[in-house]
């Protein structure tokens, strides 16, 4: 980026910025994105557990930074403490050009290495211990890449704000936290905890996860440490500097008082103060539906940011201009969609879904956007009541393509379709018609963040716990809507006095009910791929909307 466009103002970069990310953000979500995809051997390389990752645990991250807006430089070291679970001499880390390693030690000694592509191959003195502890040291430094549509495509947001101060952050979902930093970048391995110091220029103020423990400045730096308390996964790592002003409030939440804090810019307070008002209804709605906040320890923070925002772990990152909608607009057109701020309830629903329950693969991201876009209905629910939550999940509906499968491809770091989101969320509202019991429900949503507390999981995993808590066998409906792009249609028919019906475009053995209605009162039919009949129930039979089919009347 030239100067001249380095020193444009703030909000003028924004609102450019925010028209292409809303373009964007509808195309991913409309699943146009990853057709044809061919894997290679760095797909394998990033996205699998290779040998060379499997037989070492991450304990603990020890993340030193310095990044000079001045330059759009970063130099810095991280110290990976693990244990050693099998004795292996081969270990695998990652950093993404074009940053640079200078050095790779252990124990003070100066270690050789090889690298294909990110990932980077550590030659060890000797096979530790099975169960020792051990730490390996990675010096780098570089310029790194610059985000093109933050979050989507990630790296480094630089800009300046509207008083010509540096205002920068990162997001890495998908491309992985090693475009800034060396890790072991895959999911299925959290750290335990990690502290990340950040070094500043003076002037401005460095905000990262978890909580301030310390700010030492010398000359014309700043350092900040940020300690993290809880497992965190690679991509919710996340690195934040500009001229903040920072102000909070505590929450009576249900594991006691918990500190939220935020971090914007001066010019920006007042009206932050007013949009902020809708964490603590957060929190109130959330907790209720999937239990505690999964990170008391650490806080919670909203911290603004240059790009649209996302679900860094006790470190939100917020841009959505401080209105109400996505940017202004009711994603779902049922007006229920301009009653909360979609960027704080959205990436802060991720808290639950992606922070405390994380895919082992990215092929299962369903799982942190499906239950997260359904989070948003979930919040409406609490506040304004069942109705306007299902008229809102039905209205985004619109923005289903049903291109192709929601789960991706394994191993090769590879997310299905963008239908993730909204075909995740409508699935999700259907399951609730066929529990038909709230209760069960919450408590169901609820369970899933106590079972899986802090952990990665599978999709099979999730479907597993789904079923036995609800006694019913859902595997066809996960497999018909998750594995299969085709939406149960429903064929039907009035013949000879009887309502006549059928399922097609199901996979074997879908036979999940449905609900409708004659004049107010509720029927319920149970199709199948056979064709079926029941004595015609009465008069304007319809189809109870809140589920997620295809009909066609023949």
């Amino acid at each position: 980026m030239n100067n001249s466009m380095r020193n444009k103002s703030y909000y003028s970069l924004r609102m450019t910025s925010y028209t292409k990310s809303t373009v964007f953000f509808i195309v991913l979500a409309l699943g146009l994105n990853g057709f044809g995809q061919n894997f290679s051997r760095l797909d394998t390389l990033r996205g699998s557990i290779t040998p060379e990752r499997a037989w070492w645990d991450l304990t603990y991250y020890d993340l030193k930074v310095a990044i000079d807006p001045a330059t759009q430089t970063i130099s810095g070291e991280n110290t990976i403490h693990y244990t050693v679970l099998a004795s292996q001499d081969k270990l695998q880390f990652d950093l993404q050009a074009p940053l640079v390693i200078e050095e790779v030690s252990q124990n003070g000694k100066r270690l050789k290495y090889t690298s294909e592509g990110p990932a980077h191959f550590v030659t060890l003195p000797k096979k530790a211990k099975k169960g020792s502890q051990q730490t390996i040291t990675v010096r780098y430094s570089g310029e790194p890449k610059k985000a093109v549509n933050a979050p989507w495509d990630g790296g480094f947001s630089w800009r300046m704000d509207e008083n010509n101060n540096p205002f920068a952050a990162t997001s890495c979902q998908g491309l992985g936290a090693s475009v800034w930093w060396p890790n072991k970048d895959h999911m299925y391995d959290e750290v335990d905890s990690m502290r990340i110091a950040l070094t500043v220029p003076k002037d401005l103020v460095g905000v990262a996860n978890g909580r301030l423990v310390d700010k030492k400045v010398a000359q014309e730096k700043a350092t900040y440490t940020w300690m993290i308390s809880n497992p965190i996964n690679n991509y919710c790592v996340n690195a934040n500097l500009g001229n903040y002003v920072q102000f909070g409030e505590v929450y009576k939440g249900e594991k006691g008082k918990l500190d939220l804090d935020y971090y914007v810019l001066p010019e920006i307070l007042e009206k932050a103060k007013k949009q902020f008002e809708q964490v603590p209804k957060m929190l109130d709605a959330f907790e209720h539906w999937f239990g505690p906040y999964p990170f008391y320890e650490d806080s919670f923070k909203l911290v603004e940011v240059p790009y649209l925002g996302m679900e860094h772990q006790s470190s939100v990152t917020y841009g959505n201009q401080y209105r109400y909608g996505y940017l202004g607009r009711d994603l779902s057109g049922s007006g229920w969609g301009l009653k909360f701020d979609f960027i704080i309830i959205h990436e802060a629903g991720h808290e639950w879904f992606a922070n405390n329950i994380t895919y082992k693969d990215i092929a299962d991201m369903w799982v942190h956007e499906g239950f997260t876009a359904y989070s948003e209905s979930l919040y409406l629910d609490y506040h304004f009541g069942t109705k306007a939550a299902s008229e809102y999940v039905i209205g985004t509906r619109k923005l289903i393509r049903n291109d192709r499968p929601i789960i991706g491809s394994y191993n090769v770091n590879h997310k299905g379709s963008g239908d993730m989101y909204f075909k995740g969320s409508n699935m999700l509202h259907t399951l609730r018609q066929l529990v038909e019991d709230d209760e069960l429900w919450r408590a169901l949503l609820r369970g899933l963040n106590e079972q899986f507390y802090h952990q990665t999981v599978t999709t099979k995993q999730i479907e597993d716990y789904m079923s036995k808590k609800t006694k019913k066998n859902l595997e066809a409906f996960f497999n018909q809507y998750l594995r299969t792009a085709q939406i149960p249609t429903l064929e039907h028919k009035i013949e000879n006095g009887k309502f006549v019906f059928r399922y097609v475009d199901v996979v074997e053995d879908f036979d999940m009910p449905l609900r409708f209605f004659t004049d107010g009162e509720p029927v319920w039919i149970f199709p199948s791929s056979e064709w079926n009949s029941i004595a015609l129930p009465g008069p304007n039979l319809e189809i109870d909307p809140n589920f997620y089919v295809n009909t066609v009347q023949l």
